[in-house]
């Protein structure tokens, strides 16, 4: 385990900070003369999301654990106002300026004036494009600039432990580049938030959480998480569950390096729970089989990973922007996951909730009618799992020399990752009915009910690294023969085309990420990672349905029924 001592994270800091120099905050790329009123470009995208309330039982809750659940939400509720100082700048002078209430509504749900669902166009006549490192960067920094101040800073990135993650690059009063670590940046917040997780663990009456939430409120004021993921892997059965703290890369695509804020809020769902434990033992078995030659298949994944259902009664921050999470694998860390694996959180309310109102209509559209009986919640809830499990599959380090495979392909990692997880997800299954380790249903349902989910997700456009994965995926699928086009315009899965397909992308994705291949990734993406005029013909047809592209919760304490 790597350590990072109270000292060292001092003089990091202050190296960092320039050794005393006056830091500046970059100058926001969207930025409009402050008094300005703006007004929406267009509203023909302001009800692509379908409301939820997000509820669950606490009935069998302590008041303890109730009291803990109404803190929590208070921590994540200061996540929420980091996250959107990552991804905009400061939310009520936006939120202000707009007076039209269904468009101020759209920017709250997408954190910013740009359409996250529509590859981050801006929705706002007053507001141009989106940077790509968000407010990671300054707005006037080039890719190259950045890349010279990693070279020239090698020796100390390599020393202090995870910076790139837990860093905003901004400029000194000289104009040259410096990382101010997030316990710096937002040092008031941040103490605040870890406050009430201390105040949440004096309520806790599992042992194990109760240490969680004490490392993790320590995690927040220092950027070292890696001791408090440890120890969240060591918790097996809370009733209560938190995630919390600067943890997916999605929103910096300019490198995919820095982490945004975000949270859950969950409550476990013991029943299902139950029914998921067996599966993580497989896991050494399947990455044994992986269809890749044996050098990308070497690492053995922990087994000390668990697969649980929740149901959530909180998102905040990333986890809430735009299309909301319905599955967590985390922790992200390569050396844990190697250690100990990972906990794969399944979000059954938040699944229901897009498998009604989302997946099934799409399915009514766009399958085959003799192949819709194949459409199951069972097959959707499956192939989001094994997505998250999938994940802990393949490999972490390159079998070249290149380090770590998110530090070799840069901003693409996440896109490749999300990918594999994706295809290696159908193929655990498909693995894992060959072994009758899965009773219910068939095959074919989760095949059908997969091509069903591509045309879901890739409504949310092809920019984010899910949007990018999918249509690598669909352009596959459609060049494989994996599946047909009735003449009525409907799609068809050939189930033959389509495992062979299946095992043919997972060995492409597995061996591009083992090569640490950049160039292979961007050549893949650009070949197929783009939306033609024949998709989006169907995706219009699912508009003019007027089926919803996702949800937004309605949720909070009152919901819940908490003070």
């Amino acid at each position: 385990m790597r350590i990072q001592s109270l000292v060292g994270a001092l003089c990091a800091t202050l190296l960092l900070a320039g050794c005393g120099q006056k830091t500046e905050t970059p100058k926001q790329a969207s930025a409009t003369p402050p008094s300005e009123a703006l007004t929406a470009k267009q509203s023909d995208r302001f009800d692509i999301y379908a409301d939820y309330t997000l509820s669950a039982d606490l009935s069998h809750l302590s008041d303890n654990q109730r009291k803990m659940i109404s803190l929590l939400i208070d921590a994540s509720k200061i996540m929420d106002e980091l996250f959107w100082l990552q991804a905009y700048g400061d939310k009520q002078a936006l939120l202000s300026r707009i007076a039209d209430p269904t468009t101020r509504r759209f920017a709250d749900i997408n954190y910013g004036p740009w359409d996250r669902l529509a590859e981050d166009s801006s929705f706002i006549a007053q507001i141009g494009e989106k940077p790509k490192g968000a407010q990671f960067y300054p707005a006037d920094m080039t890719k190259a600039e950045y890349e010279t101040w990693r070279a020239e800073n090698d020796v100390m990135l390599s020393t202090t432990r995870d910076l790139e993650q837990y860093s905003v690059m901004e400029r000194a009063s000289n104009g040259q580049l410096i990382a101010v670590p997030y316990s710096k940046k937002f040092a008031s917040q941040l103490k605040r938030a870890a406050e009430l997780l201390r105040q949440a663990a004096q309520l806790a009456d599992n042992a194990e959480f109760k240490n969680y939430l004490n490392m993790r409120a320590y995690a927040l004021e220092t950027d070292d998480y890696q001791p408090s993921d440890m120890a969240w892997m060591d918790m097996k059965t809370n009733p209560v569950e938190l995630v919390i703290g600067a943890i997916e890369t999605y929103e910096d695509l300019l490198f995919g390096y820095r982490t945004a804020y975000e949270s859950y809020v969950l409550i476990k769902d013991q029943a299902w729970s139950e029914k998921l434990a067996h599966y993580a033992a497989f896991l050494p078995e399947l990455q044994a089989n992986l269809p890749v030659d044996k050098a990308y298949k070497t690492e053995m994944p922990g087994t000390d990973a668990d697969l649980n259902a929740y149901d959530v009664v909180y998102y905040a921050g990333h986890s809430n922007a735009g299309s909301k999470t319905i599955a967590i694998n985390l922790p992200n860390d390569e050396q844990v996951q190697l250690e100990k694996g990972t906990r794969r959180l399944q979000l059954k309310n938040a699944m229901r909730a897009k498998f009604d109102k989302i997946l099934k209509p799409i399915a009514q559209q766009l399958i085959a009618k003799d192949q819709q009986h194949f459409i199951t919640f069972d097959a959707f809830f499956a192939n989001t799992m094994f997505h998250e499990v999938a994940h802990g599959l393949g490999i972490k380090n390159t079998v070249n020399g290149k380090g770590l495979v998110r530090t070799a392909l840069k901003e693409t990692a996440s896109s490749i990752e999300e990918g594999k997880a994706d295809i290696l997800g159908l193929y655990m299954i498909s693995e894992l009915y060959k072994r009758d380790q899965i009773s219910e249903g068939q095959l074919m349902d989760n095949y059908v009910t997969f091509l069903a989910g591509i045309f879901r997700s890739v409504r949310f456009g092809a920019t984010s690294a899910h949007g990018k994965a999918n249509m690598v995926r669909f352009n596959f699928f459609r060049d494989a023969g994996a599946f047909s086009v009735d003449k009525d315009g409907r799609f068809r899965v050939e189930f033959d085309a389509m495992t062979k397909a299946v095992n043919d992308l997972s060995n492409l994705l597995l061996t591009l990420q083992g090569n640490g291949d950049y160039d292979g990734v961007v050549q893949l993406i650009e070949e197929k990672g783009q939306m033609g005029a024949d998709l989006q013909a169907e995706l219009d047809k699912l508009t003019a349905a007027g089926i919803p592209v996702d949800i937004v919760f309605i949720q909070g304490k009152d919901v819940l029924g908490l003070q």
